[in-house]
């Protein structure tokens, strides 16, 4: 086989290199090819049976999820939610009741929701990854079988598949899996986004895994998306070696975030929970740029309390106590759907009732959210920003900062809309700060759903038309002097962090595993470099065009 037809690519997500033999996850359990016909006097008890299952798996996932922190503890979370999902449990039930066996009915029902969330598009599509998850865990709970997952290889090891649960990658060792190569999955999937939180280089949308037998060495390189089948063992060393130099490099930074000349770009972390912000403490964060507050919420049949609501706030204030604290407002709705609001049906939920719009389906929520954070913040004697996810308008924005000064906070928004990036000027005359999703803005920007693979090339956000909005909302709180963040998942790439800095974008928010890699990278560069390369990436034409320009320029 020649080099050429040795080398895979796919989208770069989490960079890093990892070297080792292919594994993959266990089969599923197999489901029977006809069902099981239920006589009338049993199938109450087959009911019970189902549902003692599915609360036994949504248990174990629950469990999973508090010993998890950041992202991995929300989808898991996500998860629970979803294997006691009434509509999709109701289907099954309904089966069971009409004849069929548990585990035929859990399979039909997961079937019909998994070809709805497909036709929803979206993140809503991304749940037919965690449905059918969720399905062969109930089905391994009712035919007595282990828990379905990945088993830990004995050595370190390169991980394909063509996707993987939240349950799966959550639970993953970066000592034993030290890379991950997915079919699917876009660069702000579950999978990438957990990869990124462990810090194991990832790649995802590759083309050709299936082929590659387990066992096979493979070299794959998260910076580049290059995935190299059966490499020269002294290439694949040596290129092990210097990125474990790197690493070593890197975890020796100590902060704070500067460039080479001493330009301040404040590196922050992304936490959802009190014990993500102590974990992130062990870096050199200098705060927290994006807490997500949705953790709190997703798992409840009822709102939580203030009270409630503060003591979870006050824990992150607490472990970041005198620094820069970041909130975002309850950024519900799509895919992390409420049980206690009347979220609507809609055909398109990434376009619909979600963040600053879940107001509408349930009054008050906001106002009581932002009562807990002033109590928390009076309690620990903290000072923090909060935001609001999703804002389109000027009145939209003109409306929550009023709220949130009357409670003495300081009020932002999230720039994740082309609307609300292209009126970034006006916003700031309402507003103390501003903080760019890249993650949404890509998606609405080349209206493309960020977890298709197919268009994975589409969300990065190395797009040339995302960093333009990117630019043009850094230019407009540098006219005013008002403080430009981000904290989508662009903030995670060392390189593309020294791109947003000569932009003029003044703190940089990712997860705790990406604060030294991002820190280190943008030490090592001028801001005069930055902004050169900056404007570079502004002229080309396309996302690998502007990844490959930036490279030159800063390397």
């Amino acid at each position: 086989m020649d080099n050429t037809a040795r080398v895979l690519s796919g989208t770069p997500v989490v960079p890093g290199i990892g070297f080792g033999p292919v594994i993959r996850p266990a089969p599923r359990p197999v489901v029977p090819p006809e069902p099981v016909s239920i006589p009338d006097t049993a199938r109450e008890a087959e009911v019970a049976r189902f549902e003692s299952a599915v609360a036994d798996v949504a248990e174990r996932l629950r469990v999973r999820s508090s010993r998890a922190t950041g992202a991995a503890a929300e989808v898991l979370a996500a998860t629970a939610m979803l294997a006691e999902d009434r509509a999709w449990r109701g289907a099954a039930t309904t089966r069971i009741r009409s004849g069929s066996d548990a585990v035929s009915a859990a399979t039909a029902a997961t079937e019909q929701f998994a070809g709805i969330f497909e036709k929803m598009g979206g993140l809503q599509a991304e749940r037919v990854t965690d449905l059918f998850d969720v399905r062969d865990r109930v089905i391994s709970e009712l035919e007595g079988l282990p828990e379905p997952g990945l088993e830990l290889p004995e050595v370190p090891s390169v991980l394909f598949s063509d996707d993987l649960a939240p349950a799966d990658t959550a639970g993953l060792d970066p000592t034993l899996v030290v890379a991950i190569a997915t079919t699917l999955g876009g660069p702000t999937s579950h999978t990438a986004i957990i990869a990124r939180q462990l810090g194991i280089p990832c790649v995802v949308a590759a083309g050709g895994l299936d082929a590659v037998p387990a066992g096979t060495s493979v070299l794959l390189d998260g910076s580049t998306g290059r995935i190299v089948i059966e490499p020269d063992k002294d290439e694949a060393d040596a290129a092990v070696r210097n990125d474990r130099a790197e690493r070593e490099r890197t975890a020796a930074w100590t902060g704070p975030g500067a460039t080479a000349d001493g330009y301040p770009v404040d590196i922050l972390a992304n936490v959802q929970d009190g014990a993500g912000a102590r974990a992130a403490r062990e870096t050199p964060a200098q705060g927290v740029g994006l807490f997500r507050t949705e953790l709190c919420f997703l798992e409840r049949e009822t709102e939580p309390t203030v009270a409630e609501q503060a003591d979870i706030y006050a824990e992150v204030f607490d472990a970041y106590a005198g620094r820069k604290v970041v909130v975002r407002t309850l950024d519900a709705g799509s895919d992390k759907p409420l049980r206690f609001a009347n979220h609507p049906e809609e055909p398109n939920p990434a376009l619909g009732v979600r963040g600053i719009r879940i107001t509408s389906a349930a009054p008050g929520i906001l106002e009581r959210q932002l009562d807990a954070v002033a109590e928390a913040a009076r309690r620990t004697g903290a000072s923090p920003w909060v935001m609001a996810p999703m804002i389109a308008t000027i009145g939209e924005a003109a409306e929550f900062a009023a709220l949130v000064r009357e409670r003495d906070l300081s009020p932002g928004v999230m720039v994740e809309i082309p609307a609300a990036a292209l009126m970034a000027d006006r916003l700031l005359e309402h507003v103390d700060f501003l903080s760019i999703g890249t993650n949404d803005l890509a998606q609405y920007t080349l209206a493309a759903d960020r977890m298709s693979p197919q268009l994975a090339a589409l969300t990065t956000s190395w797009q040339p038309a995302v960093l333009m909005l990117v630019a043009q909302t850094a230019r407009a709180g540098a006219v005013v002097g008002k403080p430009v963040g981000v904290c989508g998942e662009a903030g995670a790439d060392p390189l593309l962090a020294c791109v947003l800095a000569g932009m003029g974008v003044t703190s940089l928010s990712c997860a705790a595993s990406a604060v030294a890699p991002v820190g280190a990278r943008l030490s090592t560069v001028t801001m005069d470099r930055c902004r050169e390369a900056a404007e570079a990436v502004l002229n080309a034409v396309d996302a690998a065009e502007a990844r490959s320009v930036a490279n030159r320029i800063l390397e």
